[in-house]
């Protein structure tokens, strides 16, 4: 099922919100496995959750490039004469990858795998540089120290 809204006119009139664009088209994708939550734990810490049940971590792979968190799996190959014989298979252990569009300043702090839940810890870290500071009109930036405010 695609998306039916036009951004067409926004993209036209916007400077700076091709990203913010892009994935609000891309949302719309009927591909739904695994299911995952991200969470706010606090104001620069973030966790997504993906439920990877039947998966070991070294069939998981996470991937963090520029912007973008990448978390795949691939099942091995069962190891022949098993002597498995399943009625029933309702535990979906297929291939999958998980994209992740990550803000600027966010990396990726861990990692962990328990009970078929995979969590990924987040923090973004922005640099002393881009932080906000006062210019003095007519001289050198004043950068306010909140350990003077007393």
């Amino acid at each position: 099922m695609r998306n039916s809204f036009d951004w067409t006119p926004y993209r036209r009139s916007t400077v700076g919100f091709d990203r913010l664009f892009d994935f609000l088209e891309n949302t719309g994708s009927a591909d739904n496995y695994p299911p995952f939550d991200i969470e706010k734990i606090a104001d620069d810490h973030f966790r997504i959750t993906v439920a990877v049940a039947g998966f070991k971590g070294d069939e998981i792979d996470i991937t963090a490039q520029q912007n973008m968190l990448t978390v795949s799996g691939r099942k091995a190959p069962g190891k022949e004469g098993e002597g498995r014989q399943l009625l029933y298979s309702g535990i979906a252990t297929r291939a999958f990858e998980r994209r992740f569009q990550l803000a600027d300043f966010v990396r990726v702090d861990k990692a962990d795998l328990a009970d078929g839940l995979l969590t990924i810890d987040l923090v973004r870290e922005v640099p002393e540089a881009m932080k906000p500071h006062k210019i003095a009109i007519g001289g050198t930036p004043v950068i306010e120290d909140s350990k003077k405010a007393a």
